[in-house]
């Protein structure tokens, strides 16, 4: 298991990303379990690990909102002002996906993105790009807010374990896009109400 406060382990944690292994981390909201969100054959071991049925998009996580190009296609214009005010943050937008982004993410025509408030995510990320990440737990079981409650779930089906603490252990609010209106899919951390600041919900 590696600490995040022990020199260098956020970069050995990308590596092993990089190397197309299992990695699970912290994030703003609970533990998030990433594969390299362009790895086709990495995002399928994520869902075997987690046994998650295949029709279940995973989101992608980035580094910043500059980032959200990589896997977005013509991104809607209420999408924009939802990123420019609530990320950083615990929102995941669904947007139009590129192309070139595996249909083991999202077998539709759009993808969920997010950018971490937690400075030990971005870091990750900026090391790695874009990931496909989904909370740290079997299929069905409650999502983990601490390392240890990942391991009960997961151990043996993952490579490595970045130990953060306690997480707020609230995942994220999502904001489908793709419709018009807008709407909420998941209620989170972010509400109804600071969304209709920015705009119009069904």
């Amino acid at each position: 298991m590696l600490k995040v406060d022990e020199p260098g382990a956020i970069e050995r944690a990308a590596q092993m990303l990089r190397e197309h292994k299992l990695v699970a981390f912290p994030t703003d909201t609970v533990y998030g379990l990433g594969a390299l969100a362009f790895s086709a054959d990495d995002v399928a071991a994520l869902y075997r690990a987690k046994e998650r049925p295949p029709e279940r998009a995973i989101a992608v996580l980035i580094a910043e909102p500059s980032m959200v190009d990589l896997v977005a296609d013509h991104i809607p214009r209420v999408a924009r002002r939802l990123m420019d005010r609530f990320w950083p943050g615990a929102l995941t937008l669904i947007v139009p996906k590129r192309l070139d982004v595996p249909d083991a993410v999202s077998g539709g025509p759009t993808v969920g993105v997010r950018v971490p408030a937690l400075e030990t995510t971005r870091r990750l990320l900026a090391e790695t790009g874009p990931l496909a990440v989904t909370s740290a737990n079997r299929s069905g079981q409650p999502s983990p807010r601490s390392a240890e409650e990942v391991m009960l779930q997961l151990e043996g089906r993952i490579h490595a374990m970045l130990d953060g603490g306690v997480t707020d252990g609230v995942p994220s609010t999502v904001v489908d896009c793709s419709r018009t209106p807008p709407a909420i899919v998941r209620p989170g951390p972010i509400t109804e109400e600071q969304l209709r600041v920015v705009t119009r919900l069904a």
